[in-house]
């Protein structure tokens, strides 16, 4: 386990995302799935109010219900740190405090919680000052509705500009990022954010962590059927340099007794100096015991994987 930078959270070292749930899985195996997580010890579990509204005849709030449904049945909500997001479902936009406050409620009674461990600023929003917007967080804060706020999809600078704000008026700061982050898709966060993030002593808490399963190795030249809903958007990763990094994952996994490629993936960001705690979803329990694991790589391994993806 892990305590979350500038937080007392302590957490499993993979945090389960829950983008599929309510649309590439059902409630039936979307509760396979988070009971598979809980049994390996994990308690992490990373969701939106906008999951999954862009799934035809949903609106929105799936994922946070089936969570919540989860959640109720196991009677296990004092053990599971839950986080969830604001400001891009389509009928709760932006991060006014009207919007803020009506938006957590929703969250609460779909997620049948008092409280949310970890809120998060889906995007940030440019309309709205960000005194109301900490303040807001603020009140829910003292109200034991919500525990830290992070902030996800936000500039360097606008991030800074929250920090700033939070110290010299005293209001709630932002403890962590969730931004775009993998072994083959770096330059997103690397440099500014990477250092912005460092400089503020807070985490990046990741998505996308095993490259919408292309980190997999199920994706390789030559292949043409690979059985996920998700595949359209893992090939945009196909080429030669990404190609020639899944093989260095190869060797690298037949020294760790053929681990799977995912935990590689995964054991390269827990690596990098302001990664806490990784994203990765499963459809499958399969799909759970392979992203599960925990590998210690060397730093020679971790070099060799960022040389062929640099």
């Amino acid at each position: 386990m892990i305590t979350i930078p500038e937080t007392d959270l302590v957490v499993h070292p993979l945090c389960l995302g829950s983008n599929i749930f309510g649309s590439n899985a059902d409630q039936a195996q979307s509760h396979a799935v988070l009971d598979a997580y809980a049994s390996h010890g994990g308690n992490f579990i990373d969701t939106a109010d906008a999951y999954n509204q862009w799934v035809e005849g949903h609106v929105g709030g799936e994922s946070e219900t089936i969570i919540g449904n989860w959640l109720k049945a196991r009677d296990n909500r004092g053990s599971m740190v839950i986080a969830t997001k604001v400001s891009l479902l389509n009928t709760r936009p932006g991060l006014s405090a009207k919007n803020i406050f009506a938006a957590c409620e929703e969250s609460l009674n779909r997620l049948q919680s008092d409280y949310i461990d970890l809120y998060y600023s889906h995007q940030d929003d440019a309309e709205t000052p960000m005194e109301e917007v900490l303040g807001a967080y603020a009140q829910l804060i003292a109200q034991g509705k919500v525990r830290y706020i992070a902030a996800s999809n936000f500039s360097p600078e606008r991030l800074r500009q929250a920090i700033k704000i939070s110290h010299d008026n005293n209001l709630p700061s932002y403890c962590a990022v969730q931004d775009l982050y993998n072994v083959v898709d770096r330059t997103a966060y690397e440099g500014t954010m990477a250092q912005t993030v460092a400089d503020l002593g807070i985490s990046n808490i990741p998505f996308y962590g095993i490259a919408r399963g292309f980190l997999t190795g199920k994706y390789r030249p030559g292949v043409t059927e690979v059985d996920s809903k998700r595949a359209a958007r893992a090939r945009e990763y196909e080429n030669d340099k990404n190609f020639a990094v899944l093989a260095a994952m190869d060797e690298i996994s037949t020294a760790h007794n053929n681990a799977p490629l995912a935990a590689i993936a995964l054991a390269w960001l827990r690596a990098q100096p302001t990664v806490s705690a990784p994203i990765a979803s499963a459809r499958t329990v399969e799909q759970v015991n392979e992203i599960i694991q925990i590998i210690d790589l060397s730093a020679a391994e971790v070099e060799k994987l960022s040389r062929f993806s640099a």
